[in-house]
């Protein structure tokens, strides 16, 4: 029994070290065959993914090399917008030429203003565009802080019909604008002007306001007008020789007078 059992036990020593043996001396290796297809198969793989990033690459430098080569250069760029601006000048300087150019050949004045600016406008708002003509225009002229003859045909109608009567027509726009007695014109002539910067030196010369050309008016509240003193604003006074109502003398239609403290 001890022998069969020596020789069981030895048989399987035998046999696990010819297994083990058997796998250290013989590995199993892979078919080469199947090895070559795999590495062929992946580099199949990655050469096709590689062309295709390639291809999008080449797509994408294409694309911009074409933009960049669309794209002016600095020197053309600054010499096209050199070209812009001279252009815009020029435009302007036509257009302020055009539209000054309406009376250059009758020169119109207004005797009598050499020492000032005049304005004809209005102050009524019924009219966007004209309202903010007229406003710009103000805002303008006071920022030189010189004497403004303001004249406004809403307050008073016998502006208007003086207006009308220097410049010969039967109806005008307003703005409408005149420097040392000469006709300017109106608002688009105006700002042209102060872009330009010949406004400043029309209005040279010209007495200079103490007031700012911000500040109010104490007496008018820059309305430019204030109740008559003669008839309290009722256009009609007493007349003790006739022993009636007459038209008060002194006032406009509207029983307004001229502030005398900013419009004297």
């Amino acid at each position: 029994m001890y022998g069969s059992d020596d020789q069981k036990s030895s048989s399987i020593y035998n046999r696990s070290y010819t297994i083990n043996s058997a796998s250290t001396d013989f590995p199993v290796k892979p078919y080469p065959y199947s090895s070559i297809q795999r590495t062929a198969s992946v580099k199949k793989v990655s050469d096709s993914s590689f062309d295709s990033i390639k291809g999008k690459v080449r797509a994408l430098c294409s694309i911009f090399e074409a933009r960049k080569a669309s794209k002016p250069s600095s020197d053309d760029s600054q010499s096209q917008t050199k070209l812009k601006s001279e252009k815009s000048f020029s435009s302007s300087d036509s257009k302020l030429s055009s539209l000054s150019s309406p009376y250059e050949s009758t020169p119109i004045r207004l005797p009598g203003t050499e020492d000032r600016v005049v304005i004809y406008f209005t102050s009524l708002r019924g009219i966007r565009r004209t309202y903010e003509d007229c406003y710009a225009v103000r805002m303008i002229l006071k920022f030189f802080r010189v004497h403004i003859d303001e004249r406004d045909i809403s307050m008073d109608s016998s502006y208007r019909k003086e207006l009308l009567s220097v410049l010969g027509e039967k109806q005008v726009s307003l703005p409408q604008v005149f420097i040392k007695g000469n006709y300017i014109g109106g608002a688009d002539v105006i700002k042209q002007l102060h872009e330009t910067g010949q406004l400043a030196k029309l209005l040279k010369g010209l007495p200079v306001r103490a007031i700012g050309p911000w500040q109010v008016c104490d007496a008018c509240g820059d309305v430019r007008f204030i109740p008559c003193a003669n008839c309290s604003g009722s256009k009609k006074v007493f007349d003790e020789d006739e022993d009636q109502l007459i038209r008060c003398p002194d006032c406009n239609e509207n029983g307004l007078i001229r502030c005398p403290t900013c419009c004297s």
